[in-house]
């Protein structure tokens, strides 16, 4: 199968914060996999470059080799232009010509293009080059934050697809673990799976990848994911379409929810349909409410300051940003949107849509100390051998102001001077 030479672009259209505020809408995930893998895998992609909003290409350059907006040089060679809010590998995109651009009616967002380098040369440098719209009805684009949940399922279904073609074949199940169904079971041969574990594939597989340890007494039921390094601790309840990226700690009860990783819920409590981002740590006996009692459509707020609307869901939990913590039997009402780097330690249920960095606990909320909040930050992330870089410390120096209108006069992540001179 012949490879695609390729361009994911972040187009910074629609209101998807905390899902993208510390990556490009491409690195989210979405699934198993995160949007970028899964597009690269299913077209058989080969990456030549990224497109991104200014604010994150610094950060994002940190963990690609690949230019980053830096347009290509001319020639005929053929590129396929993919928006990193398409999660799904739908069919229209591979099936435009050169020339043709893929349109989503709803929003007029540009979904994929096929063009000549010379042509991509000239679009991403001010030009205007002939492209033929093809317009397609299907909403493919993720432009609010609980959009993650919109397409969680289908990306799951072709995620775990992906992963059990490719792993090897299990031949018998660890000692003592009881495989219930006729799905398939995929285990890591560097994984390890305790006896009295559960795998109950009825209505899906499960994929357990490298180094994962599932511990005794955990029932898992597909379709769900446990990434690599992660950790499933005594006696958890790993319910449908819920996929784990690499080096958490769960345990309790957890459903319909995607980790993105680096973060712990290491105690009981009920997690259901609900997107945590990196680095947050969920307290002993934290809940969530994902269904309401009316069983009405959960309607949620994408920003602080703007109107409620209408999910399209009736299963909906928390959106949680990066570097969120909560206290002890924290409360989280349905539909709610925790901004990057909150505390919330208050006795009142967290509702609603929380601003990034607010510290909350029954005396009221302040804004979280930037110097106290990276400290922290640091620390946790040390704590999993990962050095802060000064790339991601700006980005949190620059979010932190924005969120709380406090200049950091002197904090060193705080200079972008370097920035400016390679846009110049």
């Amino acid at each position: 199968m012949t490879t695609t030479k390729a361009i994911l672009f972040d187009d910074a259209k629609g209101i998807l914060a905390p899902l993208n505020d510390l990556r490009p809408a491409h690195a989210i995930r979405t699934g198993a996999m995160t949007t970028a893998e899964r597009l690269t895998a299913a077209f058989n992609l080969e990456p030549i470059a990224l497109v991104l909003p200014a604010a994150i290409a610094e950060l994002a350059q940190e963990h690609t080799a690949l230019p980053i907006n830096v347009p290509p040089e001319p020639s005929d060679d053929e590129i396929l232009m993919i928006n990193g809010r398409c999660p799904l590998p739908i069919d229209a995109i591979e099936k435009l010509k050169l020339g043709e651009a893929l349109i989503e009616k709803s929003s007029t967002d540009m979904i994929a293009v096929r063009l000549t380098a010379t042509d991509v040369h000239a679009l991403l440098t001010g030009g205007n080059p002939d492209m033929k719209t093809v317009e397609i009805d299907d909403h493919v684009l993720m432009n609010r934050p609980w959009h993650w949940r919109t397409f969680r399922d289908r990306c799951l279904e072709y995620d775990l697809a992906s992963f059990t073609a490719t792993m090897p074949a299990l031949k018998d199940l660890p000692p003592g673990v009881i495989g219930i169904g006729a799905y398939t079971i995929a285990i890591h041969p560097d994984a390890m799976v305790l006896p009295t574990v559960v795998l109950d594939v009825q209505r899906g597989p499960i994929v357990i990848d490298e180094n994962a340890t599932i511990r005794p007494g955990t029932i898992i039921t597909g379709p769900a994911y446990i990434g690599p390094g992660t950790t499933v601790l005594d006696q958890c309840l790993i319910k449908p379409n819920t996929a784990i990226g690499p080096v958490c700690k769960v345990s309790g009860e957890v459903g319909g929810t995607i980790f993105q990783g680096y973060s712990n819920k290491a105690h009981a409590g009920h997690l259901g349909d609900s997107w945590i981002g990196e680095w947050c740590n969920l307290g002993a006996d934290t809940t969530n409410s994902n269904l309401l009692n009316t069983y009405a459509e959960i309607n949620a707020r994408p920003t602080t300051d703007a109107k409620m609307e209408k999910t399209g869901e009736t299963f909906l939990g928390v959106t949680m940003g990066d570097h969120t913590k909560t206290a002890i039997s924290t409360r989280i009402m349905t539909g709610a949107i925790v901004g990057t780097g909150v505390m919330y330690a208050a006795t009142a249920p967290l509702t609603a849509t929380l601003e990034p960095f607010g510290w909350h606990t029954d005396a009221g909320t302040k804004s979280f100390r930037l110097g106290k909040f990276v400290d922290i930050a640091m620390s946790v992330m040390q704590r999993r051998g990962i050095q802060q870089s000064q790339a991601y410390s700006r980005r949190l120096t620059i979010l932190h102001e924005t969120a709380t209108g406090q200049e950091a006069f002197s904090w060193p992540g705080k200079d972008l001077s370097h920035l400016a001179k390679q846009d110049s």
